[in-house]
């Protein structure tokens, strides 16, 4: 019940804090016009978007394979792709189960399925943790040490939590509950680990991260000229609210969250309906993409 009613308060308040954003900037936001160049510059970052969910789609089997489930690259960057748009149903959880069901399905062991699908978005969520430390000076005009160290345990939290020797010893703890709540024993599936910690994989999510924070530039800049110098900024508040959008409950896909964040860190930088109207032209530039993931992977399905 708790969990329920903070879900509808956070919606609610991010849903309040979009609708006076635009309310009191409406005017400007229309008179902001999209040159030939402009949709061009959309079409750009809608591809580059598409890119990286492909992207996230082959790290996640790299992830697989820590686990020890060679798997074919191509086929599961077409579930990934295919599942994407699940994440926009409520409860935000539908994307990873139709994951973790086409990989037990291909023959994935269930537990390495499971793990991969927790461990993705904790890799995410430390590469934008790493992201937002190294531009964290260019978020804020003066960043507090006690800021700086909350930031930095937070990093070391998640870096924790991915190493195997954590890891490793959560799984098997949860594979003894499941064997003794099992009605026979006698057929004990084989505990599923790390045996190296998944850098590859974290690093394979910073450039996830990269190639989402290029959309979100180039949305930008269809709207409004961009100095070199603002780029390390936009990269760091993208990354901040992506990951606020990720980790927040109640917002499916960030929806919301996201938008809310990226304005209350960009409208001191950029002007307010600028800033309005990417963060909107953004979310349907990530729906076209993923949307046009999900049809181009179903579609070449369908041909084979």
């Amino acid at each position: 019940m708790i969990k329920q009613t903070l879900r509808w308060l956070i919606l609610g308040g991010t849903l309040f804090f979009l609708v006076k954003a635009f309310k009191d900037n409406w005017r400007e936001v229309a008179t902001i016009h999209i040159d030939a160049a402009g949709w061009a510059i959309l079409l750009i970052a809608t591809g580059v978007t598409l890119l990286a969910h492909t992207w996230a789609g082959w790290v996640w089997t790299w992830v697989l394979r820590e686990l020890n489930q060679p798997v074919h690259s191509f086929e599961f960057i077409q579930v990934y792709l295919k599942t994407n748009l699940a994440k926009y149903i409520p409860g935000n959880i539908w994307h990873y189960y139709g994951r973790i069901i086409a990989a037990k399905n291909a023959n994935v062991s269930p537990g390495a399925a499971t793990l991969s699908v927790v461990l993705e978005p904790l890799l995410m969520a430390a590469a934008a943790l790493i992201v937002v430390l190294l531009t964290s000076q260019f978020l804020t005009e003066k960043i507090t040490i006690i800021q700086l160290i909350l930031q930095l345990l937070g990093l070391l939290g998640v870096l924790c939590v991915l190493h195997p020797k954590f890891l490793n010893r959560a799984t098997h703890l949860l594979q003894r509950i499941k064997v003794k709540k099992s009605a026979s024993n006698t057929q004990q599936a084989v505990p599923w680990s790390l045996e190296r910690y998944p850098l590859g994989p974290l690093i394979g999510e910073l450039g996830f991260l990269g190639l989402r924070s290029a959309g979100f530039i180039l949305t930008l800049f269809a709207l409004s000229p961009l100095n070199f110098s603002q780029i390390p900024l936009l990269v760091g508040a993208f990354s901040f609210a992506w990951l606020l959008g990720l980790v927040v409950p109640g917002a499916p896909g960030g929806l919301g969250v996201f938008e809310a964040t990226a304005i209350a860190l960009l409208q001191q930088h950029f002007p307010t309906a600028v800033v309005l109207g990417a963060t909107a032209l953004y979310r349907l530039v990530s729906i076209f993409a993923e949307t046009a993931g999900a049809g181009f992977s179903w579609l070449d399905e369908r041909l084979s």
